[in-house]
């Protein structure tokens, strides 16, 4: 079967399979977690795992416990511990909610081993589960939270297909508006320029990321939102283009919290000799503490480079 008929009929199956579920509200974070994240801040992650061992000594099905453990040890590089933590939630998942939460969460700790494969093969778990409440936007959040993933994994193929099924995805909505509209269309130029731009495909990628502008400047309200990752698209395409003072450029521009582009603008300056600064940016995107893509790709890369640097 070819790829693409393969999706077909993956998609198909999704699109079609399981029951309709409720979505319950969210519930409040328990202090533990907060205790845990506070001690991750402060740089005492042993503490932390030791404080979620304790929760899970006495409730080990503890769906909040298993969570944090595996996000902490994924952070810390362990990602086969983590996953055995992330596996306990889905097998004691009471809802389809939950165990979509825990499938989900089994799906980033396979992005942050880099495995494009794994992280796809609980993507479409998570999928089903948004495919059956027919919630078509998270649908396309799905999509292209595993095309991210494979994009940085260097599965560039794979990422394409997931990203065109994001975008078709999320354009089932029933009651679309023309600004959701326009950010699926956005979306989908962003991902097509850095996928030509990975492919070092230049003229497509310029031709996509001028699309994305032009997005932008025809829809004021939606700028106001996604104008940040204009900079973060420019400065990608120019770093595959290697046009690093281009890169630079626009990379400072970006949104400085993301790991993901600290990572990008590191390596960045030490393409053009900087080693001081490309230190720093490794040393902050390595103490990420989210549980995303971004984190996924650019936690372990930034201890790599600091190893060698």
């Amino acid at each position: 079967m070819t790829r693409q008929l393969f999706f077909t009929a993956a998609l198909a199956g999704l699109l079609f399979g399981g029951l309709l579920t409720a979505q319950p509200p969210q519930g409040s974070q328990p202090d533990f977690i907060r205790q845990g994240n506070q001690l991750v801040r402060e740089g005492k992650p042993a503490e932390a795992l030791a404080l979620y061992a304790a929760i899970l000594k006495a409730m080990p099905d503890s769906a909040p416990a298993n969570n944090a453990a595996g996000v902490l040890l994924d952070q810390l590089g362990r990602g086969d511990e983590a996953r055995a933590h992330f596996q306990k939630a889905i097998d004691s998942a009471s809802t389809p909610q939950s165990k979509a939460a825990a499938e989900r969460a089994m799906a980033m700790s396979w992005a942050f081993s880099g495995n494009c494969s794994k992280t796809v093969e609980y993507e479409q778990r998570v999928l089903s589960y948004y495919v059956a409440t027919k919630d078509f936007y998270q649908q396309g959040e799905i999509a292209d939270e595993a095309a991210r993933v494979c994009l940085d994994a260097g599965s560039l193929d794979v990422a394409w297909q997931w990203y065109l099924t994001g975008h078709q995805l999320g354009l089932r909505q029933p009651d679309i508006t023309p600004d959701r509209k326009n950010l699926w269309e956005f979306r989908w130029e962003n991902a097509q320029a850095r996928i030509a731009a990975r492919r070092g495909n230049q003229t497509e990628a310029d031709k996509h990321v001028k699309a994305a502008a032009a997005l932008l400047e025809a829809d004021p309200e939606m700028a106001k939102a996604q104008a940040r990752f204009l900079p973060y698209l420019e400065g990608y395409v120019a770093y595959y283009r290697g046009d690093y003072e281009t890169a630079l450029a626009r990379l400072s521009k970006a949104d400085s919290n993301d790991p993901m582009i600290q990572c990008l603008l590191a390596d960045t300056h030490e393409k053009l000799g900087h080693k001081a600064e490309a230190g720093a940016l490794y040393e902050k995107a390595s103490k990420a503490l989210a549980h995303n893509p971004p984190a996924a790709f650019a936690v372990p890369l930034a201890r790599r480079k600091l190893s060698a640097l």
